[in-house]
Order: structure tokens, then sequence, then C-alpha cells
């Protein structure tokens, strides 16, 4: 099947550091942790909005759109921020985003729909997963992943929510009352999505992700990624260290962080029930988080 990730997440990628890949309840999930590189003792977060620029038009506009937009390219990019900036008035845009390109640039996994189109096509749907994803396995099945992303201060908040709002998700609970779930999340993408986004060809294959029948040659079982944005706090005395000291005390320190978690990830499974399901986390440190957040966002769609 032709659909494809996004060639510029993997330059995403590429200006972060992989401190370190977790194993969860014995290897079933990975937990993996990036960094921002470090420059002068501080975190380069220049170097990250740059490589992210041009990926924000491939996670706000539908890939039928991309293709009309192809021979004008400035107005692909004028698009794609006016979406984008409409859209960054919910803080948990930057985490959607950041797990848009994890989910592509590293896991591999093509998007399906942004919670952005979601929201767009169904009159501002904001209940739901944080986009949908799939994925091939090495043995022929696929996985059907929804996104889950929260940026927090604390860590552990942040991946205690996460667990939680999987569980409401799949027992399609909702505090609001209104309709959501991962079953009218998967009937809003089949009836009210598809002829505006993808080919015959495309639909058909999506199709059978969403509702696998005998007719399949591959199994495909829901899974979920997942994104948590941290932040970390720099002490005066770490400042002062030499470059090369301070990386190492900042690897150690985020480390020691979320080594510390691993067993609350595997409680939060094993109390919300989510055996059977693949989580893919990922996890990524910030200093001074909420200022941050707002810096990056406004350097992608200046």
């Amino acid at each position: 099947m032709p659909i494809e990730t996004n060639p510029f997440s993997k330059n995403f990628l590429e200006v972060l550091q992989h401190s370190k890949t977790y194993k969860v309840n014995n290897a079933t999930n990975n937990l993996e942790l990036f960094t921002c590189q470090i420059n002068a003792n501080k975190f380069n977060y220049s170097q990250m909005v740059e490589s992210l620029l041009e990926a924000v038009a491939y996670f706000s506009i539908s890939r039928k759109k991309l293709s009309e937009y192809q021979s004008s390219p400035m107005k692909l990019s004028q698009r794609a921020r006016e979406k984008f900036k409409n859209y960054k008035k919910n803080k948990g845009e930057l985490g959607e985003f950041l797990l848009f390109c994890f989910l592509e640039g590293h896991l591999g996994a093509p998007k399906v729909l942004s919670k952005l189109e979601l929201k767009t096509a169904t009159n501002m749907y904001v209940n739901g997963s944080d986009g949908i994803h799939f994925l091939r396995l090495p043995n022929g099945d696929y996985q059907l992943i929804f996104g889950e992303s929260k940026v927090y201060a604390d860590l552990t908040d942040g991946l205690r929510d996460a667990f939680h709002s999987v569980r409401d998700f799949i027992n399609e609970t909702s505090g609001s009352g209104e309709k959501s779930g991962i079953n009218y999340e998967k009937h809003l993408i089949s009836s009210n999505i598809f002829n505006k986004t993808w080919s015959p060809e495309e639909e058909a294959f999506i199709e059978g992700l969403i509702y696998p029948s005998t007719d399949n040659s591959f199994n495909v079982d829901d899974a979920f990624g997942i994104f948590i944005g941290f932040e970390i706090n720099i002490t005066d005395e770490q400042k002062k260290l030499s470059n090369s000291e301070f990386r190492v005390a900042i690897n150690k320190q985020i480390n020691d962080i979320v080594t510390k978690k691993i067993k609350n990830i595997e409680k939060y499974i094993s109390e919300n029930e989510l055996f059977g399901y693949t989580f893919h986390v990922y996890t990524m440190p910030f200093t001074d988080i909420d200022k941050t957040r707002e810096i990056i966002l406004e350097n992608l769609i200046k």
C-alpha cells in the first residue's frame, strides 16, 4: 500500500538526542526518551523549530489537499500555518504535533488523520484521540494507532492522565456526556472523512484497517502512541559546569526521572486493564515548559 510517512519528520529526529529506549512490561512496550541538543548549557529549541517547519503542512493538511498544492509550495505553507495558528489556541497542540512527528519519523507509522483534521471535519470534535496512524508489523499484520499527548510540568501527572484518557477512550466514557471513544471515532473516520481525503484504493485499505474482515490477508490490533512533554529544573550550579560536564549531568538527571516512572506505567496499564494493547511511549524534557511551549508554537507559525 503506497501510503507513506512524510519526508520531513526524520529531519526532526536528526536534531534530537535519543537518550535511551526503556522496556515496559517485559519488553511488550517501549518508552523512548529524546532530548533537544544542548548548546552552551541550554537546550537548542531554535534548531528544533527549524527542523519542524516543513512538517507543519503534513500535520495540518490532508493528503488530498497536499497533492493539490504540489505546484504552489508558498500557498501550501501559508494555508498550513493559518490552520495551525487557529488551532494553537488549544494548549495540547504542541504535544499532538510532536507525537505526529515521532510516530511518523521514528516509529515509521503513517498518519491516517491528525486531530486537527478530525476537528475541522467534525465540527470541532475534541474528545477523541490526538491523531490516528497505522503501523505495518514485520509479520505483515497491522496496528491502528490512536494518539494521546500531554505536556505537563510533572512527568508522573502526564503519564497518569494519559493512561486514564486511554482507558476512557477505550471504554467510550466522556465527562462531558458527549459521544466519544474508539468505536465512535472509527465511525467518524469511515462515514465523514474518507471521500475528502483518500483515493478509492487508499480508502479501501484504511477501511480494512478500521473494520477488519476475514477477507483481509492481515490481522489488525488497536494500539496507542503516547507523547509526554515534562519539565526539568536546571540549577545554578549545573549552569556553571563545563559543556561536557553539563551534558553528562542533564542526561543522568532526565534518565533518573524516567527510570523511576517505568513501574508507574506498568501500574497504570494494570489498574486500567489495558493488557493486550501495545503502547509506543515518547517522552521529552523541557525547561520552563509553559513559556517554552508558547515560544516554539509562535516560531512555527510566524
